[in-house]
């Protein structure tokens, strides 16, 4: 078994990981990334588009806004489609300045892959069989296999940035966490096409054939989803059949400018609300997916991601610069707090605009209400405004 050093030893490389070992890298504590998949998967997965201002200006504290800055989008509003009524959502005039970025995960973590390469910092791609171990003890390592060999990372802590399916969770024993979920009659099926969008701004609607989403990538490639029964297969929708689908709940407006084209991925995914309390264990700390999944309706799943490694960040710069070591105990409490506000988000926008199918006339009726108090009033409005911009992250002391 070859043995290897380092301070933070973090499980996975998607954006929380890479992002949480930008930063560190900088702030001179050293890391180690375990990926089981290649460089390619990773940055083949089409994921969120939307940073929340914290985001923004948590990446350029790292180091990699230069191309999001240069590429990006900023974005001063959306636009609600109820219907045929369309609202506008100014964030920047309700929020006092806020805006938010469209700028894909893909491009992030294609720059955040190039910032750790030139820094010369470590990622291992294809590790197989990783293995947390000693979280609870003052000899905390991990395992995994490369290449046919066997390795043992000895670390301080463990960063478990592995997503919802990943081992970091997995190795914690179930009775140590409560878990909180809901899952959804429905998924979204989303395209990705070199199209231009068809507004300005991102436009989600509601219609009584279920709910749309017109979002972007840049001003040449758009993302398109629709609302489908959760056992849809992707098979049964051709480009045409999705086209046609997402004109019949744009209002007539929108539909008549859509311009479509052929499309470059086509995929469906389930929507869930999913929460582990705590996101810790010992020495190891849940980030992002592997702690909890919003529906993507408030696009709060990546930024949520980014939240937590701002805390992690802050806590693990106060242990190694001051002796902290107090402060370990707070990073579940103090990510749960804005976790669950951006949960309860997330549900409302999907209570709010999707279709579900076991509503009775009642619960429709108090949902359409509800809705038109917030979108008729200043104060909802501001409501929406400030949870979508991405409410602030709590300061570390």
């Amino acid at each position: 078994m070859k043995i290897l050093k380092t301070q933070i030893a973090i499980i996975g490389a998607g954006p929380s990981g890479l992002l949480l070992g930008q930063l560190l890298h900088n702030a001179g504590i050293d890391t180690l990334i375990l990926e089981r998949q290649t460089p390619d998967y990773v940055l083949g997965r089409i994921r969120a588009g939307v940073l929340e201002q914290g985001m923004v200006e948590l990446l350029r504290q790292a180091g990699v806004g230069q191309r999001m800055d240069a590429e990006g989008l900023v974005h001063t509003g959306f636009e609600l489609a109820l219907d045929a009524r369309r609202v506008h959502i100014d964030l920047q005039a309700l929020t006092g300045g806020k805006t938010v970025m469209i700028y894909g995960q893909t491009e992030v973590t294609r720059d955040l892959m190039a910032a750790r390469r030139e820094a010369g910092a470590q990622t291992i791609y294809e590790a197989g069989n990783v293995v947390p171990h000693g979280m609870k003890t003052e000899e905390t390592f991990v395992t995994f296999e490369k290449d046919g060999e066997l390795y043992r990372l000895d670390c301080d802590y463990i960063a478990g940035c592995d997503g919802f399916h990943g081992v970091a969770r997995q190795s914690i024993p179930a009775e140590c966490l409560k878990v909180f979920e809901r899952v959804y009659p429905f998924g979204w099926l989303g395209i990705l096409a070199d199209t231009p969008p068809v507004h300005e701004e991102l436009v989600y609607a509601r219609h009584e054939r279920g709910f749309a989403l017109c979002s972007m990538r840049s001003a040449t490639r758009t993302r398109y989803y629709l609302q489908v029964p959760a056992d849809e297969h992707v098979e049964n929708w051709s480009d045409q059949r999705f086209w046609d689908e997402l004109k019949s709940r744009l209002p007539g407006t929108l539909a008549a400018s859509l311009i479509t084209g052929p499309s470059i991925e086509k995929s469906i995914a389930p929507l869930r609300s999913f929460v582990v309390e705590p996101m810790q264990y010992g020495q190891m700390f849940l980030v992002g997916d592997a702690a909890h999944i919003v529906p993507p309706t408030g696009a709060k799943g990546l930024n949520l991601a980014a939240s937590d490694v701002s805390t992690l960040f802050n806590i693990l710069l106060k242990v190694y610069r001051e002796g902290r070591v107090d402060l370990l105990e707070k990073y579940s409490e103090v990510c749960l707090r804005r976790v669950w506000k951006a949960e309860r988000f997330s549900w409302w926008m999907t209570s709010m605009l999707h279709r579900f199918d076991d509503n009775d006339a009642f619960s429709l009726r108090i949902a359409e209400s509800e809705l038109e108090y917030f979108v008729d009033s200043e104060a909802g409005r501001k409501t929406i405004a400030e949870n979508y911009v991405g409410l602030p992250y709590e300061a570390i002391e």
